[in-house]
């Protein structure tokens, strides 16, 4: 194995573990949002307890991201992390949130209290699905990255305005996410009112698609060139696009499941269409594009490094991937409330 290939592989483990967190923890993030528009317990209790058994399972894939890129790419960790550093430290400020809130919710009667955790939930999801997609949106726009390898840019200066279009339809696709991820996991008149919001999450979801879009290729046209170079490029937001447009027809014919399926699978069609577009750039510099950014072949570790890290990343990644599976199986169907749910 050859260091050109060995690179790809860790560019693909990086890939793999941004979709499955993307796709895993977005519709946890979703049903959070949800929390929003609800007023009943009992309805907010079912939220919760679609996600209860695995939305710490699915953040578990944050964790292996940060390692595959400390591991991997040190230099693109230590410049994302340092740079960035009010922002991660206000996104791992709404993780702890999210789970305080998911744990302490249920631990008192009083409607005042629950509903206060009600919203602390809520907001930490909308912070973190907010703040995911402000960190798509300004590694694509780039950053004031030196010869150093060094950049700093305050919290204000990381809200300009195409990285919070791609930050406000990030928070639309994990609601849509939730919100079908709900659907499959209900019934009765919550289902029918789920799927009616599946619907017009969808219609709002299609605007912000377009728009940033439209915004991609007209300010960022650099994200369109390997679809010059490379024309089945397009295959993956045409795939996207299509996976979306199905899900009502599969919930109009009770193929819930598929549906759900469905928009993973959409979801990891975007993040992968990301991926080539920033090809092979990680870190893309404002400074010096051509000089300064840091690259899949600038930046990652050496071969020997590389080659030990994939070892351990392919006994340690299926067992990972085993236990999700198994959880998910064991709590499949439909949500009830009992007496040891939240």
């Amino acid at each position: 194995m050859n260091a050109f290939l060995l690179e790809h592989l860790w560019y693909f483990v990086i890939g793999f573990c941004v979709v499955a967190y993307t796709v895993l923890d977005g519709f946890d993030l979703g049903v959070g949002m949800l929390n929003f528009f609800v007023k009943k317990d009992e309805e907010r209790r079912t939220f919760l307890n679609a996600i209860g058994p695995v939305w710490d399972g699915n953040e578990v894939w944050l964790v292996v991201l940060g390692g595959a890129l400390f591991a991997g790419f040190p230099d693109v960790y230590a410049s994302l992390f340092s740079g960035f550093y009010n922002l991660c430290m206000l996104l791992l400020a709404f993780l702890i949130f999210r789970a305080v809130a998911i744990e302490f919710r249920s631990k008192q009667p009083s409607m005042r209290w629950r509903h206060t955790w009600d919203y602390v939930f809520a907001f930490a999801s909308l912070g973190i699905a907010f703040g995911v997609g402000l960190v798509l949106g300004n590694l694509i726009e780039g950053v004031p990255l030196n010869e150093n390898k060094d950049f700093v840019v305050s919290f204000a200066q990381t809200f300009r305005p195409y990285s919070i279009l791609v930050a406000l339809t990030s928070v639309v696709l994990f609601t849509m996410h939730g919100t079908i991820y709900l659907a499959m996991k209900t019934e009765g008149d919550l289902h029918l009112k789920l799927r009616n919001w599946v619907q017009r999450s969808m219609i709002v979801f299609f605007v912000f698609y377009f728009l940033t879009t439209c915004a991609t290729l007209i300010y960022m046209p650099f994200m369109a060139e390997k679809m010059k170079m490379y024309p089945w490029v397009f295959a993956l937001p045409a795939i996207a696009f299509i996976l979306f447009s199905v899900i009502p027809g599969l919930f109009a014919r009770g193929k819930d499941g598929t549906a759900f399926l469905c928009s993973c699978f959409g979801i990891a069609g975007l993040i992968g269409l990301f991926g080539v577009g920033t090809y092979p750039v990680l870190v893309r510099s404002t400074i010096n594009p051509e000089s300064y950014s840091l690259t899949l072949f600038n930046s990652a570790s050496s071969f020997l490094t590389l080659k030990v890290l994939l070892i351990i990343v392919l006994i340690g990644i299926p067992p990972v991937i085993g236990y999700g599976f198994y959880v998910y199986r064991i709590f499949r169907g439909k949500v009830k409330i009992g007496p040891m749910s939240y």
